[in-house]
């Protein structure tokens, strides 16, 4: 981890991932004409507490579908931009619509699509299986892969970095 990267994530207001290689594993399946994708139910689990804590939470995908979208709205996600070639592009288009500020994202990639993201956020993170030359533009690698807990992880760590942590877990603690 790089240095001054809790001085980062006191500054941060919204979590923004991929979604292909991050909320799932990378693999795509078809059945007739339907697209298929799996989702790990503690990366939304991951969601719904950082969005209980206050930050905002979406996605910024290359690829478009309804998988993506159906999953976009069990989460309630507050954006999901799709079937974006040009990341860095979406980036500021997302950042004007939410008034939000680079340094205030934490967003989460696993491919050179991402780097444009990667080298603007206030933190950046790739999930454990992305390619070395990916990882090497990030604040930290993931220790699990893409699709399978690997934003969860990522909202743990940035969690309990911002000392907030304690306020979520009394939802289960009571």
């Amino acid at each position: 981890m790089r240095s001054g990267i809790r001085d980062k994530a006191l500054k941060i207001k919204a979590v923004v991932m991929d979604i292909d290689g991050v909320l799932t594993d990378g693999l795509i399946g078809y059945c007739g004409n339907e697209e298929l994708k799996a989702f790990h139910v503690r990366d939304g689990h991951g969601i719904k507490m950082a969005k209980r804590a206050g930050y905002k939470v979406g996605a910024i995908s290359g690829r478009s579908g309804v998988p993506n979208r159906r999953r976009a709205e069990d989460l309630e996600l507050d954006f999901l931009y799709e079937g974006v070639k040009k990341k860095g592009e979406t980036f500021d288009l997302m950042l004007k619509e939410h008034a939000l500020l680079a340094e205030e994202c934490i967003f989460i990639g696993d491919d050179l699509i991402d780097i444009p993201i990667f080298r603007r956020t206030g933190i950046s993170v790739a999930v454990a299986d992305a390619p070395r030359y990916v990882a090497k533009y990030c604040d930290f690698q993931t220790s699990l892969p893409g699709g399978r807990g690997a934003v969860r992880e990522t909202i743990d760590w940035l969690l309990m970095e911002t000392g907030k942590w304690d306020d979520v877990m009394q939802r289960y603690l009571g």
